[in-house]
């Protein structure tokens, strides 16, 4: 066993000399080796029962064809091989640290998956809570004119909320855009289905005829729908942060069942007051080139458009119905 080695390098040959006992009792061991190449002048060893172990590091990373100067290696030197590697395992290596580096460096410049996910996340929850003041605004506006005014409040409701109604069901062309991209599992057909079906009384039955604004059925559409998304969307926005309140998914997944139909049969009463308007201004009409000179009135359109109405009704009530058997269904009995 060696005692204090004295260990230096000077002028890059490295001092070994020690005390220790061996086989033939206590001696001095001593040896020098000049390396190849420069080295750098502070080794590392460490001391163990058995032997001593010398780290000592190149000053340029590169290959050395041998250890030492002289070209016969000493007797007292030999290669520990479960570290040894030769020319082609260090380029192996050396390849292997540079493509870790610049896969490192490439996951920084693109972001790593955990913050592609929050940032997912952020981005899905400051749009559900920009959709949920809009609705919830509009909700409360109703309903305190509506205490207020009464009846009244039903003629101008299209006057008072429009702008805000424009706003979120043009915004919510970002939420079908993000089912049919994968940015939300939500199917992308009963999101198509409810943001065409939508868009289609506000912006042509509402919007383009003056007519319909002032009719008592406005209020009746507006609010039915600012009803469903007063609860729809606070949901998706706990689900964004990982919370479950029981409360608000209870009222997400149930109140959808009277509210629903309650809101396609208003949209259904909207159309069905526009088609004597559409008829008599003779708005989105035309008719067929020569030889046909058929004269088609935009009314059909809008028999056909309530047939696809409940057809639609149809396919997003099967939708929410799953979704809520999915949370609520009754579990199976396991069979002992």
């Amino acid at each position: 066993m060696l005692e204090n080695p004295a260990i230096s390098i000077a002028e890059n040959v490295l001092h070994f000399k020690a005390q220790g006992h061996g086989a033939k009792g206590d001696n001095v061991y001593e040896f020098h080796l000049e390396f190849l190449d420069l080295v750098k002048p502070e080794p590392v060893y460490k001391l163990t029962q058995r032997q001593v172990n010398i780290t000592v590091q190149k000053k340029v990373s590169q290959w050395w064809e041998r250890l030492t100067k002289q070209e016969k290696r000493p007797l007292f030197l030999a290669p520990d091989f479960d570290r040894w590697l030769d020319e082609s395992d260090a380029e192996m290596e050396l390849r292997a640290k540079e493509e870790e580096r610049l896969n490192k460096l490439r996951m920084e410049s693109q972001g790593s998956p955990e913050t592609l996910i929050n940032l997912k996340k952020g981005y899905l929850f400051m749009y559900n809570l920009v959709q949920f003041l809009g609705f919830s605004w509009m909700f409360v506006n109703m309903t305190v004119r509506f205490f207020i005014l009464g009846k009244e409040s039903f003629y101008d409701t299209f006057h008072t909320i429009a702008d805000m109604m424009y706003f979120c069901q043009m915004l919510a062309v970002v939420e079908s855009i993000n089912a049919a991209i994968g940015v939300t599992k939500s199917p992308v057909i009963p999101s198509v289905i409810q943001l065409f079906g939508r868009n289609f009384i506000l912006f042509i039955i509402f919007g383009t005829m003056e007519e319909m604004q002032n009719k008592a059925v406005v209020f009746f559409v507006f609010y039915m729908w600012s009803t469903i998304e007063i609860f729809r969307y606070p949901y998706y926005m706990l689900c964004c942060i990982d919370m479950d309140w029981k409360v608000l998914t209870w009222l997400r997944y149930t109140v959808w069942i009277p509210l629903y139909p309650l809101g396609c049969l208003a949209e259904a009463v909207s159309v069905i007051q526009s088609i004597p308007v559409f008829n008599e201004t003779g708005r989105f009409s035309f008719t067929l080139p020569y030889p046909m000179e058929i004269h088609v009135r935009f009314s059909f359109f809008l028999q056909v458009y309530l047939i696809m109405l409940f057809l639609g009704l149809y396919i997003n009530f099967r939708h929410l119905y799953k979704q809520r058997r999915r949370h609520y269904g009754q579990k199976k009995k396991k069979i002992h």
